[in-house]
């Protein structure tokens, strides 16, 4: 069932859940926050619609900076304003920020710790029609190898709002991670959020298996969750907004709990969530794993629920990974 103490949608077992794309609740955060801190500022690579940067650009236009197509640029303009005493949010579309731009992060931005936040939009495959070029799927590998960067991934448009306000408070290099399309809304504004955390939205007695999840996927987790429950397989299901710093006492006493493991992403199965929980078990309660994630390929074009269940990332698939790993106990 779901934790009733968290405050979650009681509708997202339905139908018509309510959908909405996370960067949505990333422009409503970029406004907010505008107008509680004057230090903050926005920078984009041309993509200030897409990004939903426009609501930021239109009412704090002095603080706003287009940068054109040129996201190494936006890199170091934004570090040269972090040190300034500003706290800057650079966007645009994952693949190239992180993507593009990668080295010019690391060495403005995280060598210098300097105070940026950096949102990666249109991320994984539910980019969807855009295709391979623009599905990064990569990002968060690329920035959980930096020094000191905390990377948040939130699971529907309430959390990135609240993820987005939360990144202003921290000190140093954060990176959030957004979905062009429209998402199940799995939260309420009532749902609590603390970078650092992890939460349990799913609850079985006698857990079985404990499933992992980092954004957008965690709906289809949860569905799973309810089926399995159904045939008498109680499971815990996990929300990992923040990949770094992972939440290392909370992850081990679930997985003691259950005994078995699977995570959930719509990333490479190399060096996202699953990467780090893997390298925390291995040097503290190795347990039997499965990943739910893209397996060594780049994905297709096409639209996101297909592309979710051709590379076997929706509930069945979930479902054949808990039995699976159960198994291997």
């Amino acid at each position: 069932m779901l934790n009733p103490e968290l405050k979650l949608n009681e509708k997202v077992f339905d139908e018509d859940v309510e959908q909405m794309a996370t960067r949505e609740g990333y422009g409503e955060g970029l406004v907010e926050l505008g107008e509680k801190n004057p230090n903050v500022v926005a920078l984009c690579a041309d993509l200030t619609e897409s990004t939903k940067v426009e609501g930021f650009a239109k009412k704090f236009p002095e603080r706003y900076f287009e940068v054109g197509v040129a996201e190494q640029n936006m890199a170091a303009i934004a570090a040269g304003l972090a040190i300034s005493g500003k706290v800057p949010f650079i966007s645009s579309y994952a693949t190239f920020s992180p993507g593009k731009n990668w080295e010019t992060i690391r060495t403005t931005i995280v060598y210098n710790q300097a105070n940026v936040k950096i949102a990666g939009h249109h991320s994984g495959i539910v980019t969807g029609p855009d295709g391979a070029t623009h599905q990064a799927t990569e990002d968060i590998a690329l920035m959980r190898t930096l020094p000191k960067v905390s990377v948040i991934v939130p699971c529907d448009s309430h959390q990135a709002q609240k993820a987005t306000i939360a990144a202003c408070s921290l000190n140093g290099p954060v990176y959030l991670r957004f979905t062009r399309d429209k998402t199940s809304v799995i939260t309420t504004t009532d749902t609590p959020f603390e970078v650092g955390k992890v939460y349990k939205y799913f609850q079985s007695e006698s857990p079985k298996a404990v499933i992992f999840g980092t954004g957008h996927l965690l709906y289809q987790a949860l569905l799973a969750a309810g089926e399995l429950e159904g045939e008498g397989t109680g499971v815990t299901v996990v929300n990992v907004p923040t990949i770094k710093p992972l939440d290392v006492e909370a992850v081990l006493n679930l997985v003691k709990e259950a005994g078995a493991v699977v995570c959930v992403e719509d990333h490479q199965i190399e060096g996202g969530l699953g990467g780090a929980i893997a390298e925390l078990l291995a040097g503290h309660m190795p347990a039997p794993m499965e990943f739910i994630g893209l397996r060594n390929t780049f994905a297709e074009s096409g639209k996101p629920q297909e592309l979710i269940e051709k590379y076997g990332l929706g509930k069945e698939a979930i479902v054949a990974a808990v039995k699976k790993v159960i198994l291997r106990k």
